[in-house]
């Protein structure tokens, strides 16, 4: 009788655990600040490695965007920059640009300078904008949390709809070994007038770095 009461109590506890663990993540879900699949994203303007100023309406041909908040120091953005760029390369002529944003403050991270995002740029020969988030005022409106930290736009009547918020794939440290390439399907997946399967993925990569960190 000890031994099936003690395993009642057990099992009473892991359920209240269990509960609880719950109710923090639904918690923490409903406290997610930033847009959602669905939402229009307002335009932006910010300045470019080359000093100039690129907004999502100087694409009036695109179809959609490929927004990446990324940085220079970040082993996780160091180790996806190829894949940025081969994104790129495969989906701007398809009318998906990448654009591709720096959203930390260089006062806690000296490294993520817009000098620094210069050196860079020019080292891996980008291809893409690579845009200063000077203030920090635009990835706290998408919500954006690590870098490389993702989001899929889609032109819809005159808007600019989220479709796909996320990691860029599966596997960071290797991408020889990638087996859900996630933003690829994404975008394959608006270009045949599809929905997209997986809207939502974990990202992975370093925090962002804001003022107080």
């Amino acid at each position: 009788m000890k031994i099936k009461r003690t395993g009642l109590i057990i099992s009473l506890l892991l359920l209240m655990i269990s509960g609880q663990v719950n109710a923090r993540k639904m918690e923490n879900n409903s406290d997610h600040k930033g847009y959602k699949i669905g939402d229009a994203a307002t335009d932006f303007k910010l300045k470019n490695v080359d000093g100039k100023m690129v907004s999502l309406s100087d694409y009036r041909d695109a179809k959609g965007f490929i927004v990446i908040f990324t940085c220079n120091h970040c082993p996780y953005a160091k180790a996806y920059e190829n894949r940025i760029m081969g994104l790129n390369h495969k989906y701007a002529p398809k009318g998906y640009p990448v654009i591709a944003i720096n959203p930390n403050d260089p006062k806690v991270e000296p490294q993520d300078s817009f000098e620094g995002m210069q050196q860079r740029a020019k080292e891996k020969g980008f291809t893409f904008p690579y845009l200063f988030d000077e203030g920090q005022k635009i990835y706290p409106q998408y919500g954006a949390t690590r870098t490389p930290h993702v989001f899929v736009l889609q032109k819809e009547n005159g808007k600019s709809r989220i479709r796909y918020i996320g990691a860029i794939d599966n596997n960071y440290s290797d991408a020889n070994d990638v087996s859900r390439r996630y933003v690829e399907d994404a975008v394959d997946a608006l270009l045949a007038h599809k929905p997209v399967k997986q809207p939502t993925t974990v990202a992975i990569g370093c925090s962002i770095k804001a003022p107080g960190d």
